[in-house]
């Protein structure tokens, strides 16, 4: 019997509009792709992305659903507090919107916040050294990734660390490593949030596992991670093309994300 024919994809095209429904499934998306690759802590963190149109009108998990769970339809339209402007049976939890809402205002050009509480970003952001140029990977976050010292658990008790979280991120990078906490990222889209996280994380867990050899770490020069960091381009579609791919997958594995 003859094997069957794989047909390629059709390449795709450029970067659609977005639309309210463009933008809860590619965060339903996000939510399931992050479950995926084992980067979630049960029910707890948050993806975030903006609506399009007037006012501040935000996506987010409902709380008590695991990430593999989450869907377009389930997933919360929220004020810049935090608090449902839509019925929802499940509850929202405003404490954890605190970091994500201080970024979305902040920050005009973060319509999308990840945070994650994962082993190996928790255990950098455990390191005084931070992220180390160990890989070609480590080596695109060169003047990407900023740093915020821990104040507590993020909640409505210490709204001046919002604007502390503006300042420490700054007006053009894309990572933030949370010390004691986790890591974060930012994007004008859904794909270009994820992709920060999904390499911040492959970073993360590159330099857990060189330190634990206990072996000696090797360190490229300053003038070659400049040169590596200039030579990946980032530009308004940084990480849609990898976006397409990933959404393609779950078409195929957990297509009801879309619903």
């Amino acid at each position: 019997m003859d094997s069957p024919i794989f047909e390629l994809p059709t390449p795709p095209g450029p970067h659609h509009e977005e639309t309210a429904q463009s933008v809860r499934e590619d965060l339903a998306a996000a939510y399931r792709l992050i479950a995926h690759f084992g980067m979630t802590d049960t029910v707890y963190t948050h993806l975030s992305a903006r609506l399009p149109g007037p006012g501040n009108r935000f996506l987010v998990n409902p709380y008590g659903l695991l990430f593999e769970e989450i869907t377009a339809s389930s997933l919360v339209e929220v004020d810049a507090n935090g608090e449902p402007a839509q019925e929802t049976r499940w509850p929202v939890n405003p404490a954890g919107f605190v970091i994500h809402s201080a970024l979305h205002m902040g920050r005009p050009d973060a319509h999308c916040v990840m945070h994650t509480h994962t082993l190996a970003g928790m255990t950098v952001a455990a390191q005084q050294g931070g992220l180390l140029p160990l890989n070609q990977i480590s080596m695109e976050f060169l003047d990407q990734v900023a740093l915020h010292d821990y104040e507590g658990v993020a909640d409505d008790d210490n709204l001046s660390e919002r604007d502390r979280l503006v300042r420490d991120l700054g007006p053009s990078r894309h990572c933030m490593i949370l010390r004691t906490h986790g890591l974060l990222t930012v994007g004008a889209t859904v794909a270009e949030a994820f992709y920060w996280m999904y390499y911040l994380e492959q970073a993360c867990r590159i330099q857990v596992s060189a330190q634990s050899t206990g072996a000696p770490l090797s360190i490229p020069s300053e003038a070659v991670q400049r040169r590596t960091m200039a030579q990946f381009t980032h530009g308004p579609d940084h990480g849609w093309l990898v976006w397409q791919a990933l959404r393609r997958k779950m078409d195929r594995e957990q297509p009801d994300y879309r619903l």
